[in-house]
């Protein structure tokens, strides 16, 4: 079956689109407005219709721009690193929600390579395997797709100039993929034949394994694998041809390693006729889950075994990930040898062999978390005998370089689900984490000293983002905690005391310096965030957090939770909001009334706002369901309220929700934030994430909406802003905006002039 393919380009490609007609529609009667005042209760008014025509918008304006991405240092799991055999010192490395990079050994930093996808193609930033032509370090392959965005649509992405430049092969007709699923760090279940690089192999998670032989245009099923799905929905992880096989013009061993056990079935499959016909390979474990695999070069497969897809026990508890080995089997024999190092019965992923030595190995295990400095993490072992004897590595000794990262420690080495020695100067070994990349310059070093090597790399799941005037830049960073950033282009501050994931963040508008920030647990600060003080109490977890303007109230909509709380002595004590009873909610505060706070409801259309009523909910209209959940109000206005409508497109009222206008051309709006004014501007400076006159983007206007200039560019999309999640500009600086993304971390923009 033929996929579609189209070319994508990267950095400094085509300019923007050519004119496109002219939009003109009437806008429906638009939100319900209520209100809820910081009393604690809720009440409505009366019905608003707000019917106009649209005139019809020119194509905006393109506004040079120069994108990068806020510093964090890592962040997010890197599920593999892979050098390239054709040119020793080429590395690329894979991340289950970040995209794929590509080592720039002279920087010494990592490239991102996809940072152009679209909206519609975020879920390309989830990579369950990466491959390279064994011949060409130019040449690399990408299964790309993540299951719940974009519909799970899944791509080939191929590049023959090294992800300068993508073709995109939608293959999703013939299988999806999930490069965020269990079991994404085992592979690679993408290889190229060694022997003819066109020649593609790939081991799905629920479809079987499929050939190409012209580059991943075209896919057909390899019948002869009796394998399609497995249980934990991982699949073949692992299609491994071999070099030493090489006939015909194609390897003719091909292993496939199969994501089960026990009853399950075989889970290690050869063929000796370019897969025409799989057998079992006799005497493998059967009651463990083949990880990765290697060729050693000199007859023998080395495998890492564990008992479960990983990287952490599944959420059933049928695979615990906390047992497995490493075992050799000879080709020619049949034969096989465990090699666990001696001692170690913990789950194993990473192996590599050194090239320029088959008989120097080295492994690592995975979800083990054992002394290792400061932190707790995954055991490293290199063998120079062929697996017979092991030198625990980190267990002799351990020194670790944050390489300028002050957020790393008290984190270790963990999730290590790949290794790789370095064929440019085999002491050196990368490993992955669930933070990034490290690398020691000599592994045989007492102690070996494991560098933080993550520049350029960021793979981060932010949830919150506010500019403080005349203050930093504050984040809400998923499983880390979130940052005060002084600097955009250096890594900033933890907050501490940390909590990890930080699902809510604000401040108040009138009194910057005091903030809330939530997680598990609640926190404030009046200093800044130069200290934080934990509320005595909290009603749910999570979710999302509000404070008013003048800092003394807060108001909590915990996670999944249909009930609002509200605080007025610092988290002390709560009561329960009267009237609002549906979870998802996101209040915002008004910047100058701290009597008022608003929220919208996408699921019924209603935006919320306050009356003099007290406890009753009276809904004044309703509009048709849809939108981000996330409301902003525009800075130092009272009532200036901005609904982002996604499809509806961008609405506006200046009176609190009495009324509201559409956006005259916004077609499209996910999110919205403001920023300081232009100079000689009184109005803040409007960003948003939508479509203006058919071009999907990020714009900016500096006249409330009258106009609008696009300010990214085709090679800087970067999935767009996650699920309606931020755009924000700075307040502190002109032009400057930050836009969160599914999984990529914070990236920013500036003036190019």
């Amino acid at each position: 079956m033929r996929s579609s393919i189209f070319r994508r380009h990267g950095a400094g490609t085509r300019a923007a689109c050519a004119a496109v007609a002219a939009l003109a529609r009437s806008a429906p009667a638009v939100t319900v407005a209520l209100a809820l005042a910081a009393g604690g209760a809720w009440a409505g008014g009366a019905d608003v219709d707000a019917a106009a025509a649209v005139p019809s918008p020119s194509l905006p304006r393109a506004v040079a721009y120069r994108w990068d991405s806020v510093a964090i240092g890592g962040g997010g799991f890197v599920t593999a690193v892979i050098p390239s055999r054709a040119a020793p010192g080429v590395f690329y490395a894979r991340t289950d929600v970040g995209g794929a990079y590509r080592w720039d050994p002279q920087a010494w930093r990592w490239v991102p390579l996809l940072d152009w996808v679209a909206q519609d193609q975020a879920g390309f930033l989830g990579i369950d395997a990466l491959a390279i032509d064994p011949r060409d370090a130019s040449t690399l392959y990408l299964l790309a797709g993540i299951q719940y965005l974009n519909g799970g649509r899944t791509a080939i992405l191929r590049s023959h100039d090294a992800g300068k430049t993508f073709d995109i092969v939608d293959v999703g007709a013939r299988f999806k993929t999930h490069g965020n699923g269990m079991g994404r760090q085992a592979g690679e279940r993408l290889a190229v034949d060694p022997a003819d690089g066109k020649r593609l192999y790939v081991g799905t998670r629920r479809d079987g394994l499929f050939v190409s032989g012209d580059a991943g245009s075209t896919w057909t099923r390899m019948a002869g694998l009796p394998v399609t799905a497995t249980p934990n929905d991982a699949g073949i992880p692992i299609v491994l041809p071999d070099p030493a096989s090489v006939a015909r013009g194609r390897a003719q061993r091909l292993f496939a390693g199969v994501s089960r056990s026990g009853s399950g079935g075989p889970n290690l499959y050869r063929s000796d006729d370019g897969g025409e016909h799989f057998a079992p390979v006799a005497g493998a474990p059967s009651d463990l889950m083949p990880q990765r695999a290697v060729l050693d070069g000199a007859g023998n497969l080395v495998v890492t075994y564990a008992n479960g897809a990983g990287p952490h026990p599944d959420k059933d508890g049928r695979e615990p990930m906390d047992r497995g080995q490493v075992w050799k089997y000879h080709i020619a024999s049949g034969k096989w040898t465990e090699i666990t190092p001696r001692g170690w019965t913990r789950p194993f992923a990473g192996v590599s062999v050194d090239p320029s030595h088959p008989r120097r190995l080295v492994v690592s295990t995975i979800n083990t978390f054992v002394a290792q400095g400061d932190a707790r993490g995954d055991r490293i072992f290199v063998s120079s005998d062929g697996g017979a004897s092991w030198t625990d590595v980190i267990g002799r000794g351990f020194a670790r370089d944050a390489a300028g990262v002050p957020w790393l420690q008290g984190h270790g080495i963990h999730w290590t689900g790949s290794v790789a020695f370095d064929p440019a100067d085999p002491r050196a070994v990368w490993v992955t984490s669930g933070n990034g990349v490290f690398r020691a310059a000599d592994v045989d070093a007492v102690p070996a000293t494991w560098t933080f090597t993550v520049a350029g790399m960021e793979e981060t799941v932010p949830l919150g983002l506010v500019s403080i005037p005349g203050g930093p830049l504050v984040s809400a960073i998923g499983d880390i905690d979130g940052y005060l950033h002084d600097d955009p282009a250096r890594p900033g501050r933890i907050h501490a005391p940390q909590m990890g994931t930080t699902t809510g963040l604000d401040y108040a508008a009138r009194s910057p310096r005091t903030m809330v920030r939530l997680g598990d647990s609640m926190y404030l600060t009046r200093d800044g965030g130069a200290h934080w003080t934990k509320t005595a109490s909290l009603q749910g977890r999570r979710g999302v957090v509000a404070l008013s303007a003048d800092g003394a109230v807060l108001l909590h909509v915990p996670e999944r939770a249909a009930v609002a709380w509200r605080s007025a002595d610092g988290g002390a004590r709560w009561t329960r909001v009267e009237g609002l009873a549906r979870a998802g909610l996101r209040p915002a505060a008004d910047p100058v009334d701290a009597a008022a706070f608003y929220a919208y409801d996408p699921e019924n259309g209603a935006l919320l706002a306050r009356s003099d009523g007290g406890a009753r909910v009276a809904p004044r209209a309703s509009r048709p369901p849809g939108g981000a959940p996330l409301i902003r109000l525009a800075p130092g206005r009272s009532g200036d309220l901005w609904v982002a409508l996604k499809e509806g497109g961008l609405a506006h009222s200046v009176d609190g929700g009495a009324q509201f206008a559409l956006l005259p051309g916004v077609s499209f709006c996910g999110a919205i934030g403001f920023g300081k004014a232009a100079p000689g501007a009184a109005a803040p400076a409007i960003y948003i994430w939508g479509t203006v006159a058919n071009v999907r983007g990020l714009h900016r206007s500096l006249d409330g909406g009258a106009s609008w200039a696009r300010i990214n560019d085709d090679a800087h999309q970067y999935g767009g802003p996650g699920d309606g999640q931020f755009v924000v500009g700075d307040m502190n600086r002109f032009g400057v905006v930050y836009m969160s993304t599914a999984g990529r971390g914070i990236v920013y923009g500036k003036p190019a002039t």
